[in-house]
Order: structure tokens, then C-alpha cells, then sequence
């Protein structure tokens, strides 16, 4: 396997797909672990095993998590109206169907819940069709074109978002996003605590996760990656530096994408997963994270997303075998910076891709899908 995976990540960073890669396949107690090509596109610093990557989306199982805690303490429940805690969005309004303009709307038939975010179906989010009124109005104020420092302070931002009408009613459709960055707001709200506090107490500390945050101090800036998108005639175009966007806590600490982290942190929080909770969550809350919540029409309807598959808490659950990567119950997600990793439960495994690179869409890219093809 460890050849196997050098001679991938060799081809794709020889011809300039990425600067370089990290990936970490783990079955059991035995564990390979690849690192080919530079932090950065001009070859300057190699990558290793311990460099450090903004990961995304693949924050996003970590946020559910955390949030789990709170419902195990009784904080919070799952069936708990969130305008509890987020009275900002206490009176929702919904488009009358999802191509009506944004001013054509009806109230929301219930509360949005807990269990609503956590499983990414609160009525806000995007959807397949980005086209639609009010998904180019959510995108005004979920632009994740932009860096989340120059997001609005969270309680501007709550504001923003109380303006935009739901896409579809609560629990009615899964929709991409929104959700996770409310949980974030809420498990601070619920705590008092930022999110960065709260991640770091509930999560890092116990797992040992000690170069995940939502910021890279100067001391670890020199295992941090340069980040890079696709351009338009294939080359790759410098979007941040080590000194740039994670050089401080940002304003908008997002649960939906705003963790750097290694590949190996996130072998601690999906070992955690496999362990059935550890010392962090009870087998209950893991089966939860680690199951399935959508219906078929919603999976479906999800396609550019999930691509067929399901939704746990947090991450994509695996349900039918339409690719060979596919094993059901397979959970865990992508990363639009250029990472991904899941657990596979049925074969005690996880992988994780780490790129500089970002995607070009919601689509995982070539890399990705070859990675996934060699772990089955």
C-alpha cells in the first residue's frame, strides 16, 4: 500500500496538480503514512507527516461532535428549538416554493431544532441549483469565496442570515453548510465560551489533537502549507500564505470549515469514532454521527453534494455501493481546500487526504477519488 500510495501522490504533485500531499490509511493499530512534495509551489520546504493543512469541510464531523456533548450533559436536546439560544432566527420565514423570489414568502411550519443542524436540515443551506433567489441570497452572507476573517462579528452575521428566507421548511431537505456554522454559534452561545474554547476543551484536549485550531501561531508556521486554487488555464494560483489568512482567530469562527489541522489529528478523532467515543462521546452519540437521516427523495435531491449517498451528523454516510470506494457505513467528508477523510467502521479503517489545493466545485477531484479507490 505505502508504494502504492507514494507513486500516486508522486504523479499527481510531477504534474502540478498539487505542490505536494499527505496521506495516512489506518487499519487497526497499523498504520502508513505518505508524505510526497513541498509546503509550497516553488519546492521550497518538504511536506511531512506532521504539516499542517487548512482542512474545510472536514470540520465539519469534528463541530458535530462537540455539539454532541452538549446534548449528552443535557444542555441541550435534540429536539430543542434553537431560537433557545439563537433567538435571531426565532421567526423564519420560507420561500413559497424553492424558485420564488425571496419576497414571496410563508412562515416557517416549526421551530428549527437541534437535531435540524445536526443533520444539516435547519431550512437554510445550499442547494443543487445555486441559480435559485434564495440561494444567491444565503450566498450574500455565507460566501465562502471569502476569507472567514472578513466575515461579520457572529451576532452580525446571525443578523444577516434572520433576513434570508429558508430555502425549504425545517427538516424538509438536506441543504449544504449553514448548518454547521450554526452549530458552532450555538454550542458558544450554549457555553459562553467562543468556539475556539469550546472545540479545544471538548474535543483537542482529550484526543490530543494538539495542531488543531483556527489558528497557526508563529512557532508552527513553518510545517504550515501554502493554499493554491485551479486556475483557468490549469496552473495553480496562490490564494494564502503561512502569515495570512490563520495567522489569528478570526472574527467568524466557522464549525462548517474554519480548523487547520494534520493528518494525524484527525487519526485521533476518527480513532475516537471507531473507539465508540472514548472518553469524548458515548456509543449512542457516535451511532447517531455515524448514521444515516436522510430519506431517499432527500438524498437524491442532494446529488451534486453527496453524489447518492447519505448524511449522518456532520459528515456523509455511505448507503449504497455505486462506487467501489462505497462501503456502507463509510462516514466522513471533503475538504473544498483540497482534504478528506473518513472512518470505515466494517473494516476498523481511516484515511486521510491532505492537499494544499483547493476543489473547483462541490465535485471531489481525481486525487481524491483515486485515493479513496486504493483504501478499499
Amino acid at each position: 500500500m505505502s508504494s502504492m500510495l507514494y507513486e500516486t501522490l508522486r504523479r499527481r504533485v510531477d504534474d502540478g496538480t498539487v505542490p505536494g500531499a499527505v496521506a495516512l490509511v489506518a487499519r487497526g493499530d497499523d498504520v502508513e503514512a505518505v508524505a510526497v512534495g513541498s509546503t509550497d509551489a516553488d519546492g521550497n520546504v518538504p511536506l511531512t507527516r506532521e504539516s499542517v493543512f487548512r482542512i474545510a469541510s472536514i470540520t465539519k464531523p469534528i463541530m458535530a461532535a462537540g455539539l454532541l456533548t452538549l446534548v449528552e450533559e443535557g444542555r441541550v436536546a435534540l429536539d430543542a428549538p434553537i431560537a433557545e439560544w439563537l433567538p435571531e432566527l426565532a421567526k423564519p420565514r420560507v420561500v413559497r416554493t424553492p424558485s420564488s423570489p425571496v419576497d414571496d414568502t410563508v412562515p416557517a411550519a416549526r421551530p428549527v431544532t437541534v437535531e435540524d443542524l445536526l443533520a444539516s436540515r435547519p431550512g437554510w443551506g445550499l442547494p443543487s441549483d445555486f441559480s435559485l433567489p434564495a440561494a444567491k441570497a444565503l450566498w450574500k452572507v455565507q460566501d465562502h469565496s471569502r476569507p472567514f476573517r472578513s466575515w461579520p462579528e457572529p451576532d452580525a452575521w446571525l443578523a444577516r442570515l434572520a433576513e434570508v428566507p429558508m430555502l425549504h421548511q425545517p427538516g424538509e431537505a438536506w441543504l449544504y453548510g449553514t448548518a454547521s456554522a450554526l452549530q458552532g454559534l450555538l454550542a458558544a452561545r450554549v457555553t459562553g465560551l467562543t468556539l475556539p474554547e469550546f472545540l479545544a476543551e471538548r474535543i483537542f484536549e482529550p484526543l490530543g489533537m494538539k495542531d488543531t485550531a483556527f489558528e497557526v501561531p508563529a512557532a508552527k508556521r513553518d510545517r504550515f502549507t501554502w493554499a493554491y486554487a485551479p486556475s483557468e488555464t490549469g496552473e495553480l494560483r496562490l490564494t494564502d500564505s503561512p502569515d495570512g489568512d490563520f495567522s489569528a482567530v478570526p472574527r467568524f469562527a466557522s464549525g462548517g470549515g474554519g480548523l487547520v489541522s494534520t493528518a494525524d489529528d484527525w487519526l485521533a478523532f476518527a480513532r475516537m469514532l471507531l473507539s465508540g467515543g472514548g472518553d469524548v462521546l458515548s456509543p449512542t452519540s457516535v451511532s447517531r454521527m455515524t448514521s444515516n437521516h436522510l430519506t431517499a427523495p432527500q438524498r437524491e435531491n442532494a446529488t451534486l453534494f453527496l453524489e447518492g449517498q447519505g448524511w449522518g451528523y456532520g459528515g456523509q454516510v455511505d448507503v449504497d455501493p455505486i462506487d467501489p470506494w462505497n462501503v456502507p457505513g463509510r462516514y466522513g467528508w471533503v475538504g473544498g481546500t483540497g482534504t478528506t477523510a473518513h472512518v470505515i467502521p466494517a473494516t476498523n479503517t481511516v484515511t486521510v487526504l491532505m492537499t494544499q489545493v483547493a476543489m473547483s466545485g462541490p465535485t471531489p477531484n481525481p486525487l481524491m477519488r483515486e485515493f479513496w479507490r486504493m483504501c478499499v
